[in-house]
């Protein structure tokens, strides 16, 4: 391992444990990340030293709380390369920001007959949105399919967007079959037929270095928690233009510049997409997540897992009880592996990694068409993150070989 990453793994107390007699070795990172006490002291500073209202008041801990809000603003923009700060907004997570895409510009430009094209793969956050806009605007929602080994097929992708295509939106990294998908080359796709690109960056912005402007994504949305931020928070990336262009769909205090008793006019941006009292505290966490992750770099970050999978994925790979799903090539597989034992159900798999002190999530991860266009029910997933280790995997691949003795030989038989 990285020894700048290694010199890291102090700053996760929460690692420090045992669970059910045994070294806690946490692989569910694609479904939230562990915080570093720099995240989380952040969160202490600002409630004891700064809390007060932003934008608000001209008091001392509200002009502090302001500038710290608005700075984390400045390195989320710097972090993904959007052109200026006023061009994230922040949101409760990944789903809000997909969420204000479809209310906002879908609500003021989707008509009957009309294409949303998505693929196959997509987390229902990224998926019901588009599926609920296309009901209620009598337009068509159509599928991106997959390749023999389980990589987003671009050939398909040509044939699925047309002339008709207004919005085009898929996950930069997949949740369940650990792929980086072409997000730059569906976007020229998109814009060559006069569609938007909008991007679900909640299991790449964490992993690897983005940057929306080499993309040329016209919306991006990703989480905080998944990159060691706070909960409930996140950010939505938008094209100044196309953002000055749509109507906010919530409204209250902050998002407004006049208000008469028969109509009013919305603040400039970013704010008018931020009604209300913002999650404060949260984008300051995110902004100390930055700074960490800037800290390490994102490239080493990315090399740190892909060793780590270029060392496990063949071992799962050749193991004739597992079904490994996404590529087997690691060259093409981030650090989300989802998998089966055979014969055994993957919740049942789950429990009993558990008892061996491995966390990973069962079940179909947000995913069910994709489940369906497996012809799977769940799978199981270990998903890896900077502060996981070969050890780590080793500890999977021990604990895989003591249930699969324990459904074999035990008091559980295989299914």
């Amino acid at each position: 391992m990285d020894t700048k990453i290694n010199n890291h793994l102090a700053d996760f107390p929460i690692l420090n444990q045992e669970v059910n007699g045994e070294r806690l070795v946490y692989l569910d990172n694609a479904a939230t990340a562990q915080k570093p006490l720099a995240v989380t002291e952040s969160l202490n500073h600002f409630y004891q030293t700064d809390n007060a209202n932003v934008h608000r008041g001209v008091h001392t801990l509200a002009e502090r709380a302001t500038e710290a809000y608005e700075e984390a603003r400045d390195k989320v923009q710097h972090f993904i390369n959007a052109a200026e700060p006023a061009e994230v907004i922040f949101t409760k997570g990944t789903t809000d920001g997909l969420n204000l895409i479809a209310s906002t510009y879908g609500e003021q430009n989707i008509i009957a007959g009309d294409e949303i094209v998505i693929s196959i793969t997509e987390h229902h956050s990224n998926l019901i949105p588009w599926q609920q806009l296309a009901i209620r605007k009598h337009a068509t929602l159509k599928y991106i399919g997959l390749t023999e080994d389980g990589e987003l097929d671009l050939v398909d992708a040509a044939k699925q967007i047309t002339n008709h295509t207004k919005i085009v939106s898929v996950a930069h990294a997949s949740n369940v079959m650990g792929t980086i998908n072409p997000i730059a080359e569906l976007a020229q796709l998109a814009h060559a037929h006069g569609a938007i690109m909008v991007a679900d960056g909640a299991q790449a912005v964490p992993h690897v270095a983005v940057d929306v402007q080499a993309l040329d994504v016209d919306f991006y949305a990703f989480s905080g928690h998944k990159m060691m931020g706070p909960t409930g928070i996140g950010a939505l990336y938008g094209k100044r233009e196309l953002l000055e262009r749509i109507k906010p769909y919530q409204f209250g205090g902050e998002m407004i510049d006049f208000v008469h008793q028969q109509d009013s006019t919305w603040t400039q941006l970013p704010w008018k997409f931020e009604a209300g009292t913002q999650n404060i505290a949260g984008a300051i966490g995110l902004g100390a997540a930055v700074d960490y992750l800037t800290d390490i770099g994102m490239n080493q970050v990315a090399a740190h897992e892909q060793s780590i999978v270029d060392y496990l994925l063949p071992k799962l790979v050749a193991d004739e009880d597992l079904e490994v799903y996404g590529p087997h090539d690691p060259a093409k597989h981030t650090g989300v592996i989802a998998f089966n034992l055979k014969g055994v159900h993957p919740h049942d798999v789950a429990t009993a990694l558990d008892m061996e002190g491995v966390a990973v999530r069962a079940g179909h991860h947000c995913a069910q068409p994709l489940m369906a266009y497996l012809n799977l029910v769940a799978t199981a997933r270990a998903s890896f993150y900077l502060y996981n280790t070969q050890e780590d995997a080793d500890a999977l691949l021990a604990a895989l070989a003591e249930t699969k003795e324990f459904f074999n030989h035990g008091t559980g038989e295989v299914k």
